[in-house]
């Protein structure tokens, strides 16, 4: 059964809690932070929400714990706002304003007897009793924090999680070690919510979905397990640890950023398996189990970006008994039906009333127009899987349409989970101007909107998102996403150093800042920040084609190695013009490896020949099906053609979800071919309709001589 409960304003992950229960009562309170800096708290008594505190607006709620002396119920309640902690009683008196020296705002706290750990972008720091112990300066921004169990580990380990995908194990201001995750961290919780039997088992979800459990020992960190996301299911957002099902054993209970909850179970200790799913339309930023509606009923509170709390609970909508119970149920029913009436006919006269107001007040001479302000969550990402960046825009009110606008060529994909209803306008072919513009016109109540586009390499420029929600007057806010010179590299952890490899060196009069800004110009998950120390090295991988690039550098010197020419070629360009753009001399040398080119094609060739497959099935379905029509059976026909027919639908959705995959690939070896030669000095732009034509007839060995005889 679902327990409707109020809505507070946007809220941001991890903000809301259940206070302990306490007293007679076994039920528990709800506490709640929000965007507007109210904290909201309130119980539930036959189902009506019962007021506790609630404070006045202030700068917007990033997060909010629970805390109290060691080994006594945590029901102080602690909020992290811009970059001040404040402390608040149960019962909503506040007894604590801690101004932190912290520049920026205040991303991620954790709570611990009197320890304090808070995060701001890179930053860590450590107080105990609100006095500075510990500094931490990361290498990529922090997503989260937590400590292990002081009174089982019987030191302070705290354990960050970062962006650049590991989770680093700090000892004081000192790093211990590096924990490699798949994909960059979003959210940290203690197994079992105490850090499991030893205290050193820690639970993180990943941005894209995924989950995993590792043992953080005193000296290196052990893997224990790892749930892929096969299902292609939001980034993790938040978790809990809660016996919903009442065997003595937590369940994990997770929220997802595209509205999905689940519920985990665990056969045996490193075995979980998914119980039960629940799909709410927007996302879920914090996830709690524990007591709230009734007294014996345990129920999952769940709070939503736009501010809505939803409880799922163990209470059984209609009893069971006799008739008697159903009749009294539905006058209870029917009684708060018609209060809620009469609510709704009262709002409506009201807004009818301030709409008046509103529309006299913006025709008299001394009419100010207000725009009214509204917040949007939005995220950016490149999927893995199938090279496509996800952009996801989500609004607190509901969305009347968007305008998508590209400065430079990209392939919108489709969306299974998408609803609206897409327009594209025509493009004037001016350079300068915009290759895509696209209309998304949403449903009513839809308040989240998920778009998948595909880049080009080495065309960049900006994506701009004109979001409009149904709100009056009509305001839109622009949202601008950059696609970078190689938009399809993701960061990895480590590279096959046994590829033949091209080597792109530059050196010239530039700092150490200034180069890092051309690599963060031309990569995505690069930090902005330059990093401490001399030099730095990272790894990347191209996700459509699996080639590798590794980047070193320093003051005055930057080497780039990949195993695919295109990628050097188009770092060659764009530093060049950046440095150009800087009025900075480099001088640039470049190694290349003949090898390579055959390597690179061996890769991309498996790619043409599925995606030629697939082009050639699908064309061949309209006549196929004209023949089973026209015969009455297809008996007569091989068992491949037979075979077409049968997979028709599930081939031409491939085909529909991937338009321009065969396109991309003909680009892509084309530009391997133009920059082979370009490094010798030689234009072969003539000779590409030749290529084109052998691509036609996908014979690798015949593509692989092609190339070489060129």
């Amino acid at each position: 059964g679902r327990a409707c409960l109020p809505q507070v304003g946007a809220t941001a992950p991890k903000a809301m809690r259940l206070l302990p229960a306490s007293g007679r009562t076994a039920t528990q309170k709800v506490v709640v932070g929000d965007q507007d800096g109210v904290i909201t708290c309130f119980g539930i008594k036959k189902g009506e929400a019962v007021p506790v505190f609630k404070t006045l607006p202030g700068q917007k709620i990033a997060r909010l714990e629970l805390g109290g002396a060691l080994n006594t119920p945590q029901e102080k309640i602690f909020v992290a706002t811009g970059s001040e902690v404040k402390g608040f009683t149960k019962r909503g008196k506040q007894f604590l304003s801690f101004e932190t020296n912290l520049t920026e705002s205040i991303k991620a706290m954790h709570i611990s007897g009197a320890d304090l750990f808070l995060c701001a972008s890179y930053i860590y720091n450590h107080y105990c009793d609100c006095k500075d112990q510990h500094y931490y300066l990361s290498g990529d921004k922090i997503n989260d924090v937590l400590c292990l169990p002081v009174d089982k580990v019987n030191c302070i380990t705290p354990v960050l999680a970062c962006q650049d995908r590991v989770l680093r194990v700090l000892q004081g201001s000192d790093l211990l070690y590096e924990v490699e995750v798949p994909a960059p961290p979003t959210v940290l919780a203690l197994n079992n919510g105490n850090g499991g039997d030893s205290g050193e088992e820690i639970v993180y979800g990943t941005s894209d979905g995924k989950l995993g459990l590792t043992q953080i020992t005193g000296s290196k960190a052990i893997p224990r397990w790892e749930i892929g996301n096969e299902k292609k299911r939001g980034g993790i957002l938040c978790i809990d640890s809660f016996d919903i099902v009442g065997d003595g054993v937590k369940e994990l209970l997770v929220g997802r950023d595209d509205g999905m909850l689940e519920i985990y179970n665990f056969e045996s200790a490193d075995d979980p398996g998914l119980r039960y799913d629940h799909a709410f339309s927007e996302s879920i930023t914090s996830i709690q189990g524990g007591c709230v509606g009734k007294e014996g009923y345990d129920e999952i509170l769940a709070s939503t970006y736009s501010g809505w709390l939803t409880g799922l609970t163990t209470e059984p909508v209609h009893r069971e008994g006799g008739s008697g119970e159903e009749v009294k149920l539905s006058q209870e029913m029917q009684s708060k039906i018609s209060s809620l009436r009469h609510e709704l006919e009262h709002l409506q006269i009201k807004v009818l009333q301030e709409r008046e107001k509103y529309q006299k007040s913006s025709q008299s001479s001394t009419a100010v127009s207000s725009v009214p302000a509204f917040s949007v969550n939005d995220k950016f990402t490149l999927n893995k899987e199938d090279a496509s960046y996800s952009l996801i825009l989500e609004v607190q009110a509901a969305i009347d349409n968007v305008l998508v606008q590209s400065d430079v060529p990209v392939d919108l994909l489709d969306v299974d989970k998408n609803s609206a209803v897409v327009s594209f306008s025509s493009c004037d072919s001016e350079p300068n101007s915009n290759f895509l513009l696209a209309t998304y016109r949403c449903q009513a109540n839809t308040t989240r909107l998920e778009l998948k586009v595909r880049s080009i390499e080495g065309q960049y420029g900006t994506l701009q998102a004109y979001v409009t929600p149904r709100i009056q007057p009509k305001t839109c806010q622009v949202h601008q996403y950059q696609i970078k010179p190689l938009s399809l590299h993701q960061r990895t952890h480590s590279i096959d150093h046994n590829r033949p490899m091209n080597t792109l060196t530059l050196k010239g009069q530039f700092s150490f800042a200034e180069i890092h800004a051309w690599v963060v110009f031309c990569l995505p998950e690069v930090p902005e920040k330059t990093p401490t120390g001399d030099s730095i090295t990272f790894y990347f991988q191209n996700t459509f084609l699996g080639t590798q690039l590794e980047s070193t550098y320093r003051k005055g010197e930057g080497c780039f190695k990949s195993d695919n020419i295109s990628t050097i070629s188009i770092l060659k360009d764009v530093l060049s013009k950046e440095a150009t753009k800087r009025k900075i001399n480099l001088n640039i040398s470049y190694d290349i490896n003949e090898e390579s080119v055959r390597h690179t094609l061996k890769l991309i060739h498996p790619k043409l020949e599925y995606q030629q497959l697939l082009a050639k099935k699908v064309h061949l379905i309209d006549a196929l099906r004209e023949l089973q029509v026209h015969e009455g059976n297809v008996d007569f026909l091989l068992p491949k053609y037979r075979s077409i027919l049968e997979e028709a639908d599930q081939l031409l959705e491939e085909y529909k979800r991937q338009p321009a995959h065969l396109e991309r690939l003909y680009g892509m070896i084309t530009d391997l071919f133009i920059d082979k030669f370009k490094f010798k000095g030689t234009n072969v732009k003539t000779k590409v309709p030749l290529l084109l034509e052998i691509l036609d007839g996908c014979d690798q060995d015949g593509l692989i001589a092609f190339f070489e005889a060129a």
